[in-house]
């Protein structure tokens, strides 16, 4: 069974920092393409960030370029996201998903798994 477990989020100051940590389990983050999401209140879910399955290729939402890294540790079979910069807009909540295509990372309808979800809170 496939599990994927966001944790990292919580409240923080504008221009702040906070690294988001996906573990998962029932399958190995460095065979798929893996992906962070976010649905900000009354608003649809959207695309982050992404790391391809070799790891080589990162992709990136333009409003978070140069402010969020994505990254991933094959040892603890985790996906991280790296968020600096924050601001009041980057309030949301943050999900991982998994697929196995590498194509058309930036569609929600691509991920074959998804986690449940952790909250970011930036405050101005």
């Amino acid at each position: 069974q496939v599990q994927l477990v966001e944790s990292g989020g919580g409240l923080v100051q504008a221009g702040g920092s906070l690294r988001l940590s996906c573990a998962a389990s029932g399958l190995t983050c460095s065979r798929y393409t893996m992906g962070w999401f976010r649905q900000a209140p009354g608003k649809e879910r959207v695309f982050v960030a992404a790391i391809s399955w070799s790891g080589g290729n990162t992709f990136y939402e333009d409003s978070v370029k140069g402010r969020f890294t994505i990254s991933r540790d094959d040892a603890k079979n985790t996906v991280n996201l790296h968020m600096n910069s924050l601001k009041p807009e980057d309030t949301a909540v943050y999900y991982c998903a998994a697929t196995k295509s590498y194509g058309r990372y930036w569609l929600q309808g691509s991920y074959d798994y998804w986690g449940q979800g952790t909250q970011v809170t930036v405050s101005s």
